[in-house]
């Protein structure tokens, strides 16, 4: 019953548009989050959590009550909103019970296929419950699986179908995708001691780590004049632009050559005019020192390309994003090492790996409140390829029980661990 509930709840979010919009018209950036906010919280006062409630940001805030006390405060987050990158609207889930193996072909798309040569985590999957879309939208499992798996969490605790536990606080955030999802967290009325996201691929996966990050915007700016008249006057901003970017490094420090723990420097906007013309880049490394030698890079670049063209002025303006979540965990030193106790205590392997990329928790943790990720179950995010499993995410609610179920008997001591 338990896991077909699981399985209702997150059918029914996915079919909840949650795209996320342009950021900085309005916050959330798209009413979708706001609807499934308002669900998330009603569903949250029909199980029992009475201060459940959606704030005047759409952020989602609940208390499940614990049966221990003494013990620290743990928060599960996970994000409402889905990437701008594909549609998130008009999805519809297909379920395969029982996958026998083989590839996926997709039916609203028949040139859409979830193959096993580029998705070979299927081959351990044969037996298991998957979710995918039909071809033509993206899923929302990242991060709805995580939603899915909170929500089913805080309904095993109050039917008293789990071992006992602290307080457990609950967080929904909206924008995340677009890096805004902390902007209105208020962490003294979440009122917690460790926080956990819920946003992660597969299963047994455990993120200490992610990227450093910083948004780079490099304006170029030329002459305009009517090119009649532009011998010897005109100075083309695109022309100068487009050396800039031709000028990045091609066999190295992009997304297309790096892997692991290498670092990159991505062109992601171009914009503008002869006058004009704007490009965003983002810098990402795991050392937030190489971030400056990358920023260096651009400003090297920049006065490189105004010798080339003449007459063009070139700004890049550095704006951080956020930090590698290892750098706050060691506010909580339990954090990671209950989560590794939890796997072993289900006789689980647990892989610790890097993000290339980053969460809500890189800010929370930035904030002061130390977050590390865990798996969700989903798989392909951000694509129509994506899909989910039903399985991986049973194990999730899992492994979140048995993880409060350790952390409360721990002392609420921020130096008990060390």
């Amino acid at each position: 019953m338990s896991r077909e509930r699981l399985l209702q709840r997150f059918l029914r979010y996915v079919q909840i548009d949650t795209t996320a919009g342009e950021p900085g018209e309005k916050y959330p950036s798209s009413d979708g989050q706001l609807l499934l906010g308002k669900m998330l919280a009603g569903e949250l006062q029909s199980m029992g959590v009475d201060d459940a409630e959606q704030d005047e940001h759409g952020l989602v805030y609940g208390t499940v009550p614990g049966k221990v006390t003494g013990c620290p405060v743990v928060a599960l987050n996970s994000h409402v909103d889905t990437s701008p990158e594909t549609t998130g609207a008009n999805v519809k889930p297909q379920v395969i019970e029982s996958y026998q193996g083989g590839d996926i072909p997709l039916p609203g798309d028949p040139s859409k296929v979830i193959s096993t040569s580029e998705n070979p985590e299927l081959n351990e999957l044969h037996g298991c419950t998957l979710i995918t879309t039909d071809g033509t939208t993206l899923l929302g499992g990242d991060d709805k699986a995580g939603i899915a798996v909170i929500m089913e969490v805080a309904q095993r605790i109050l039917e008293g179908k789990a071992s006992p536990t602290g307080t457990l606080k609950i967080l929904f955030t909206c924008d995340e995708e677009i890096g805004h999802g902390v902007d209105y967290v208020d962490l003294d009325k979440l009122g917690a001691d460790v926080c956990y996201t819920l946003d992660g691929p597969g299963a047994n996966e455990l993120n200490a780590e992610t990227f450093s990050a910083d948004l780079a915007t490099v304006t170029v700016r030329g002459v305009n004049i009517h090119p009649s008249i532009a011998k010897d006057r005109m100075v083309n901003a695109i022309k100068a632009a487009s050396l800039f970017v031709a000028g990045l490094p091609g066999d190295h420090l992009s997304p297309e050559t790096t892997e692991e723990r290498e670092g990159f420097v991505h062109p992601v906007t171009i914009q503008g005019g002869v006058g004009e013309t704007t490009i965003q880049l983002i810098l990402r490394s795991f050392e937030t020192e190489e971030l400056e030698a990358q920023a260096q890079m651009l400003r090297d670049l920049g006065q490189k390309i105004e010798k080339q063209v003449p007459g063009c002025q070139i700004n890049v303006a550095i704006k951080p994003q956020y930090r590698n979540l290892r750098d706050g965990l060691d506010k909580e030193p339990r954090a990671v090492p209950i989560a590794e106790k939890a796997h072993q205590a289900l006789g689980r392997p647990v892989h610790q790996r890097v993000i290339r990329g980053g969460t809500d928790g890189s800010q929370l943790t930035a904030m002061g409140l130390p977050t590390p990720n865990l798996s969700t179950g989903q798989h392909n995010p951000h694509s129509p390829l994506e899909w989910a499993c039903l399985d991986e995410m049973e194990q999730a609610v899992e492994l979140v029980l048995k993880m409060l179920e350790i952390w409360s008997t721990e002392l609420k001591s921020a130096d008990a661990g060390s």
